[in-house]
């Protein structure tokens, strides 16, 4: 019954006034009711008295007792007048009605309970005697004794008691009713109006509070505000790192498990002759995850890709990592080659992938690859839900690889926080419309709590795509989609990097040393200028597009002929598509062609090194470079520009940036260009390469301050931070809804 403890709350103060009003009201109900027949019956007994005395003055000849015996004999046929008596005035009982009681005491009419006019009246248990006085004949100081039955009477105010009961009890049945009708539609309204704040969901419309509801509501909001904006202030004006987030996951979320779901995994087990050796691969969602994880001590799970992962895991495919300083656990999944093929290569790669990327390159969308990318979604999520030590786990899904997991987690954890970070844009509705398989994806992905992006713009492009697809409620002023009765917050949270600090800043190599190993790299002496530029082999970071900005700068300004080289380190990846097989041959053509038009013997302008970079080696190239190039043609966010800026604390060196990446919002402070645009891309590297110490200094300094300060743990705290509150409201609202059942 839904509201029990409410109406109970209701109904106890009820029954109480109930039952106090028919303790008072009855017994006085009961009394008047008795003391109204009681005088009925002294009136009868008078009226009577006067029609004995009538008759008997009427009668012809001398009044005797035998004549008075008789007409007392006629009077008590009433079936009511049980007796009539005479007694004298000295108390004695001259004569009396057959069943007059002879118990009755003549002298007790001159120690009457009750008076009655000239008469006197009282009461025996069920009888009722009225004397009056007679005067008649010789009887006139004498007084007649009416007995009347009063059973009659005790059973008429039994009724009347069974009566006024009943009333009580009928009146109480339809107030507690009526409160139960007002209390239970009141509470509702209280509920859904809390819960739908609690939600953030406006009070207006569809749902119509209470007025009582419409100030608390108001009170409710102003409170979250202040809270919320005292939280984001806090946040603001105080440094985040791994001991930060470890305590904020201990106090806000009480320690409770986290689970992050990728395809690439943090670590990778390969073999190196006899030996097995450990990777990290070169990944943006690695670089800012792995810190995360790091802090938190909770569980990933990943594709296991390595050669040697298998021999790695124990029997639950789990193994401890970092490896020498293990602090999280790594779940590793399992694919077969055809899997694999069809989920990541097929499905995510050639066709989510340029889909959401402004590359021009046409997406290539597969039933068989869409079967398989259902399948491995669906095998994640039962290893999320084998996972999870409870019933109500945060668990952060990354990326385009796991469109659906959010909806399969929703039906297996219902109680969870499902938190889906997309890394890549997302686009305008009517790209995203070419996947066959659209509406399947929104659902999927609105099985999430909180969806992040790295922009307001991918947000607002993935409302406006749920908004063209799907039958769902849109708020847009509180960023949220309600569809099959679920909630869904879509913000953005712009990701960032883990900035280096104490210790580990300290132990990085020193600048020069790091500027002489780049140019011992690339067979250059020490004067030489150097840009560089490190990605993985894709088609969407705009490799081609700097090489022909490269050989712009080379005709444009011939001085630097000899002065300049630009390394790209490109990181393989995907190889075995078509695409990216034809991407890298293009863009080897495309530097060995310049290099042949502007190069010598002994130098070249542009050195493509196609191996993977490991961390230490990537630090090492950006402390060493002049310029830093990232020309991506459409990015989520790209980690590289921030990484670049995190490893100058020297205040020197230039930041090129694309306009199209997720980090040219932030970093405002580096050289902004449009890749597409070949002739100014080309001034701006110029403008790096000749930038005055001071310009780079504050440059840098600008973009060092926002980059230390939105750090990977910020990123993660105000997502975790969300999810908590989402939590704290969740539960309230449980509870709420416990109330009303």
């Amino acid at each position: 019954m839904k509201s029990l403890r409410l109406q109970l709350r209701f109904l106890l103060p009820l029954a109480i006034l109930l039952v106090a009003a028919a303790y008072i009201t009855v017994p006085l109900v009961d009394k008047l009711t008795l003391r109204w027949f009681l005088r009925d019956l002294d009136i009868r007994a008078a009226f009577v008295a006067d029609t004995l005395r009538n008759n008997l003055v009427n009668q012809p000849g001398e009044l005797t007792v035998d004549s008075l015996q008789a007409e007392f004999n006629r009077a008590i046929r009433d079936e009511r007048l049980l007796g009539i008596g005479l007694c004298d005035r000295a108390g004695k009982l001259l004569l009396h009605t057959p069943g007059f009681p002879d118990r009755v005491d003549c002298m007790g009419i001159h120690r009457p309970d009750r008076r009655n006019g000239n008469g006197l009246s009282w009461s025996q248990g069920e009888l009722h005697f009225a004397a009056i006085p007679f005067e008649a004949g010789p009887f006139v100081e004498d007084r007649l004794i009416v007995l009347h039955d009063l059973s009659f009477v005790y059973r008429r105010s039994e009724d009347s008691r069974q009566y006024m009961i009943i009333f009580f009890v009928g009146l109480g049945l339809a107030i507690a009713l009526v409160t139960v009708l007002v209390a239970h539609v009141s509470w509702r309204g209280w509920v859904a109006g809390t819960r739908a704040l609690l939600r953030g969901e406006s009070l207006l419309k569809p749902f119509q509070p209470p007025p009582e509801l419409q100030v608390v509501a108001s009170d409710l909001r102003a409170m979250l505000r202040e809270m919320d904006e005292e939280r984001r202030t806090r946040m603001a004006n105080e440094a985040w790192s791994a001991e930060r987030l470890r305590n904020l996951l201990q106090t806000e979320l009480r320690g409770e498990q986290v689970i992050v779901v990728s395809n690439r995994e943090p670590y990778i087990h390969g073999r190196k002759g006899e030996a097995i050796e450990v990777q990290r691969p070169a990944s943006g969602l690695v670089t800012a995850i792995e810190p995360v994880m790091r802090a938190c001590s909770g569980t990933w799970i990943a594709h296991g890709s390595g050669g040697a992962d298998r021999e790695t895991v124990d029997r639950n495919d789990h193994v401890m990592v970092p490896p020498g300083q293990p602090s999280y656990t790594l779940r590793r999944i399992w694919l077969s080659e055809e899997e694999e093929q069809g989920y990541y290569y097929g499905f995510a790669n050639e066709g989510m992938w340029p889909l959401c990327h402004l590359a021009h390159v046409r997406p290539v969308f597969r039933q068989s690859d869409w079967e398989y990318y259902k399948a491995i979604n669906q095998r994640f999520a039962d290893a999320v839900v084998a996972e999870a030590r409870t019933d109500d786990p945060v668990v952060l899904v990354q990326d385009y690889h796991f469109a659906l997991l959010p909806a399969m987690l929703r039906e297996k954890l219902p109680n969870a926080t499902i938190i889906t970070f997309w890394h890549i844009p997302w686009p305008n509705p009517e790209s995203f419309g070419v996947c066959p398989w659209h509406e399947e994806i929104l659902r999927g992905m609105l099985g999430s709590s909180i969806l992040g992006f790295h922009t307001r713009f991918h947000c607002r492009n993935f409302l406006e795509s749920v908004d063209r697809f799907l039958e769902a409620r849109i708020r847009l002023e509180e960023s949220t989609v309600t569809f099959d009765g679920a909630l869904t917050q879509v913000k953005s949270y712009p990701i960032s990097i883990h900035w280096p600090v104490g210790e580990e800043a300290e132990q990085r190599p020193p600048i020069d040393a790091c500027r002489q190993a780049l140019r011992d790299r690339l067979g250059l002496d020490a004067k030489q200028l150097v840009a560089v530029g490190i990605d993985r082999f894709d088609y969407t970071k705009g490799i081609i597009e700097r090489f022909h900005a490269v050989d712009r700068l080379i005709t444009k300004y011939p001085e630097l002929r000899g002065q300049f080289t630009f390394a790209q380190f490109a990181a393989p990846t995907r190889s075995a598509l078509d695409e990216y097989q034809l991407f890298v041959e293009q863009a080897t053509k495309l530097a060995d062609r310049i290099n042949r038009r502007h190069g010598t013997p002994r130098w070249q302008p542009i050195q493509l090194i196609a191996e993977n970079q490991d961390a230490e080696q990537v630090t090492s190239h950006f402390r060493g470079a002049d310029v830093c190039v990232v020309t991506s043609l459409h990015d989520g966010m790209n980690l590289v520009a921030k990484e670049f800026v995190a490893a100058r604390e020297d205040l020197r060196g230039v930041l090129v940036l694309s306009e199209f990446t997720g980090a040219a919002r932030e970093l405002d402070a580096a050289l902004i260009v449009n890749p597409y645009d070949v002739e100014r891309t080309a001034d701006a590297i110029y403008h790096g390469l000749t930038m005055s110490a001071a310009e780079q200094a504050e440059r840098m300094r600008s973009l060092r301050s926002i980059v230390s300060e939105d750090n990977i743990y910020r990123w993660a705290a105000n997502m975790l931070l969300d999810a908590a509150r989402m939590r704290r409201n969740e539960r309230i609202s449980a509870r709420l809804s416990g109330e009303g059942r």
